[in-house]
């Protein structure tokens, strides 16, 4: 994944895209700043992503990783790929069962 991409965790629910720009926009030129929601009911999920034109910007807004934004204490990092979990049992029809 491309290192001018950070990941933001610990948002305040009272955030949106718009806000987490504003957060960032301090340290170099933003391409996208999304927050993550609910598919079903359209609620923040608490986390987003910030990307960034040049690999320099990400690095100098890390540092805003702990700092408080809206009561919480923001964790900021490098976003890494998202792995691919498996997403349960369903249609396995042999279940233990304990």
């Amino acid at each position: 994944m491309d290192a001018n991409k950070l990941f933001i965790g610990n948002l305040s629910f009272n955030i949106n895209s718009d806000g987490l720009k504003e957060i960032f926009d301090k340290y170099g030129e933003i391409t996208d700043a999304v927050v993550i929601s609910d598919r079903d009911t359209g609620r923040p999920k608490g986390f987003g992503f910030v990307t960034f034109a040049k690999v320099e910007d990400a690095q100098k807004a890390l540092e805003v990783n702990g700092q408080e934004v809206d009561g919480r204490a923001l964790v900021v990092s490098i976003a890494r790929p998202r792995e691919d979990k498996p997403r349960g049992n369903f249609g396995n029809k042999t279940r233990r069962r304990y």
